[in-house]
């Protein structure tokens, strides 16, 4: 995901979506086995571990943030950070991810549902089961024709940006525009207020994954208020909104009606939670540094910034409360191909071989919290470790960039634009940088990271280059190289993934020749070098995997980075040592 798992990943927000488990026709297993963890690295003794001990119940978490969340309504909520926080605090999915660190954080297990689902007709239905007992805020049942309703006006074309798997494999889901003018999908059916059931127009095993995202989390109809919904989401999880000021203040209250007994995952250990928006990043990161009074009780929204990262990492004590999970997402310079000059592939090409991925691995945060990427697909997708696709030197070939630039008719170069989240304006100069070398003279256009996303989304009025990323949803390629290069899905406004704009038949063709194969590992392998030769046809210029640092207050406990969230704190178990402390 970027947001996604898509979706493009800004810096502040590890988008994009999560990592979880491959499924079978009729039950899942784990697909971890497939998950890059890697080697721990010395300086992060806290990768895939919890810091703090167990939480106690009680007082109030802070989360002190540089931006608003992009979403949060579940119908278009698809940047990995706000999923998180989403499905984790304020809505129940049909099924959701383990919370527990390390390996076990991608398994799957039921949520709203009694199971993890029952397929039929070769994994083209599947059908769930509510649990009985689960309510609303206000203490009105949860039904089946809720989740419905979800998928129903997700396609709606005032609520764009969110996941589209509906889309991509509901039946009879071609052309539809959302249950406004009283349509409706055949292929979701409610026999009753507990069962729903799903008709696909292919096979789709893996089905089960899909249901971990908003889209497949109940919204009352009586509740729905369009795009407004987004200011206030009807709970069905452990808390709801009491007040949300956008760009200032969310704060969020225990939800009376929510019960533990119907809930496996969440623990909902704070009384409140207040999320502070709007601070500036070096200022996050020396308020948890000190960890003075109500900071005790914080924890960072965003990462670590690199200049920080010494003032951490030669403090002990500091360092110990600095959590770094792999986002396993690739981060990419993405070039619209439709567009002049980067619809001829020799200038793409050249921007491949001009990037110096080194000098945007430290604007990043260093070799510490970063590696170069070499492919498109992170190295979970390959078994381990991304393959040196291309050859090209970590710090570019700028020499090659101009051979190639010139066979384009471009040998004195030229100029373009790349936009980049604030957060990332560090990494934007070290591409302006390494691309100037070329004779590449790029311009950077930094825009507020709730914002991200809506601008470059808008295929129309968007720059040239986008630095984003992806996060495959779980271990399959159909997770990662469909939603960023399938051209079939490019929407003008909301266009999520696919922001080079890709439209290549013979990819296309491919992609649903891998799509119908049986065999899993054999479509493993087909996906594997697929990537491969889109990357020889230079849409993007792959740039780091990252990891996640996110630095914690003095009284926090229960707090590990969920992989399957792009290495973002699980707000499931997170909570105080000292509620007291906490209370404000």
């Amino acid at each position: 995901m970027n947001k996604r798992t898509l979706h493009a990943v800004a810096t502040t927000l590890a988008a994009t979506v999560a990592l979880g488990t491959a499924g079978c026709s009729d039950s899942t297993h784990s697909g971890r086995s497939q998950r890059e963890k890697g080697a721990q690295n010395p300086a992060l003794a806290n990768e895939g571990a919890t810091v703090g001990g167990t939480p106690r119940r009680g007082g109030t978490l802070t989360v002190l943030s540089n931006q608003d969340f992009t979403h949060l309504d579940p119908a278009r909520n698809w940047v990995i950070g706000d999923m998180d926080f989403g499905t984790r605090l304020l809505y129940r999915t049909l099924v959701t991810y383990k919370a527990e660190p390390g390996a076990k954080d991608g398994e799957l297990v039921p949520d709203l549902a009694e199971d993890l689902g029952v397929s039929s007709n070769g994994a083209r239905t599947w059908t769930f089961r509510l649990k009985k007992g689960l309510t609303y805020e206000d203490g009105t049942p949860i039904t089946a024709q809720d989740v419905k309703y979800n998928v129903e006006r997700s396609f709606s074309p005032d609520l764009p940006g969110g996941p589209d798997y509906a889309a991509r494999y509901l039946a009879g889901a071609e052309g539809y525009r959302g249950p406004a003018e009283g349509r409706h999908l055949d292929s979701v059916k409610t026999p009753d207020d507990h069962t729903i059931v799903f008709e696909l127009r292919k096979p789709f095993a893996e089905f089960p994954n899909a249901t971990v995202l908003p889209t497949f989390a109940p919204v009352p109809r009586a509740q729905d208020r369009g795009p407004q919904y987004d200011n206030r989401p009807f709970s069905s999880g452990p808390y709801k909104i009491e007040s949300y000021d956008r760009d200032k203040q969310l704060v969020l209250v225990r939800n009376p009606h929510w019960d533990q007994a119907t809930d496996s995952v969440r623990k909902a250990y704070p009384d409140r939670l207040v999320v502070v928006m709007g601070l500036r990043a070096n200022q996050i990161d020396d308020r948890l540094i000190a960890s003075e009074g109500v900071d005790a009780s914080a924890v960072s929204w965003g990462r670590l910034r690199p200049e920080s990262t010494p003032k951490v990492l030669t403090k002990p004590q500091v360092k110990a409360r600095l959590l770094a999970e792999s986002t396993n997402c690739t981060e990419m310079v993405q070039m619209h191909t439709g567009r002049a000059p980067f619809d001829d592939v020799k200038v793409r090409q050249a921007v491949q071989y001009a990037l110096d991925r080194e000098a945007v691995v430290t604007a990043s945060g260093g070799p510490a919290l970063n590696d170069p990427a070499t492919a498109l697909m992170p190295g979970s997708l390959f078994g381990g470790k991304q393959p040196d696709t291309l050859g090209i030197p970590a710090t570019g070939d700028p020499e090659k960039a101009k051979q190639l630039l010139k066979e384009a008719g471009k040998p004195d170069g030229f100029t373009t634009t790349i936009t980049v989240s604030n957060g990332d304006k560090g990494v934007a100069e070290a591409i302006q940088h390494s691309l100037g070398r070329a004779g590449i003279k790029v311009v950077i256009e930094a825009v507020d990271p709730a914002a991200f996303y809506d601008t470059i989304g808008d295929t129309k009025e968007r720059s040239a280059l986008v630095y984003t990323g992806w996060c495959p949803d779980y271990p399959s390629g159909s997770t990662f190289l469909p939603f960023v290069f399938d051209g079939r899905y490019i929407k003008e406004k909301g266009n999520s993934g696919n922001h080079s704009l890709f439209r290549d038949e013979a990819t296309m063709k491919r992609m649903d020749e891998i799509a119908a194969m049986t065999d899993t590992g054999e479509a493993d392998k087909a996906w594997q070098q697929l990537d491969g030769e889109i990357l020889a046809k230079a849409p993007a210029a792959p740039a780091v995997i990252e990891r996640l640092p996110l630095l914690l207050g003095t009284n926090i406990a229960g707090a590990f980075g969920h992989t399957s969230f792009g290495g973002q704190l699980d707000y499931a178990t997170i909570g105080l040592k000292d509620p007291a402390q906490g209370r404000n």
